[in-house]
């Protein structure tokens, strides 16, 4: 899918989801939830596209399924996405952009449990946030807008001084009901996405431009 334009203006910050969005860890995801929809009787193919960019409590709860412990599965399928983790690799330009950002000028915003987020991030060489919301720092998760609100709030910002990098439907959905503008990361997408927001495909191409008063990001050969 082609880049569109960026937002022209500079932010106070940075927000990145995490899964599909810096780091590629569709393979390993799917894996250990196809192994868990197949026990609970489940079509793995109907059900794999309902897991991203949610919380894995949030899409056991969706299910209602009799005589499940929705806390307990996930924490149980945690377990497994964490020895998991061997061909997780960073979405390609990810590191050097990440890298060339001032620190307190970004954060992550994931729907994974911060164990696991941790150990994605090691495990495809990425850096660190300063700040980063987890799973368990909010009550209700993507879609809902609670998760970029935190963010915002803890950096000191209005949410609107927020650029949100993001890939799945939910976590635009909750970018668009906290009110930051939106950059659709495509790279692990298998089809066209239908978006009014930026797309790129990956980091390769981005430019940081960062002042005391914002930073702006821009396509490499783009007009500042």
């Amino acid at each position: 899918m082609p880049e569109t334009p960026l937002p022209a203006r500079r932010f106070a910050a940075l927000l990145f989801d995490m899964d599909g969005t810096i780091i590629s860890s569709l393979a390993s995801a799917e894996r250990t939830w196809s192994r868990w929809a197949r026990a609970h009787g489940l079509d793995v193919a109907t059900f794999l596209p309902t897991i991203h960019g949610v919380r894995s409590v949030e899409t056991i709860r969706r299910l209602a399924l009799p005589g499940i412990d929705p806390e307990a599965e996930a924490a149980a399928i945690t377990r497994a996405e964490m020895e998991d983790v061997g061909d997780i690799v960073e979405i390609p330009g990810a590191r050097t952009f990440l890298d060339s950002l001032p620190r307190e000028r970004w954060a992550i915003v994931t729907s994974a449990p911060r164990a696991l987020a941790e150990r994605r991030l090691a495990a495809a060489g990425m850096p660190t946030p300063g700040l980063m919301i987890a799973a368990e720092d909010v009550t209700h998760g993507k879609p809902a807008p609670d998760c970029i609100l935190l963010a915002a709030a803890r950096l000191g910002i209005a949410a609107l001084d927020c650029l949100m990098f993001e890939d799945a439907p939910a976590g635009i959905q909750a970018a668009d009901a906290a009110g930051s503008p939106v950059v659709v990361v495509t790279a692990t997408h298998q089809a066209p996405m239908r978006t009014a927001h930026a797309r790129i495909p990956d980091f390769r191409r981005l430019r940081v431009d960062a002042t005391p008063e914002g930073v702006r990001v821009a396509l490499a050969g783009e007009a500042s």
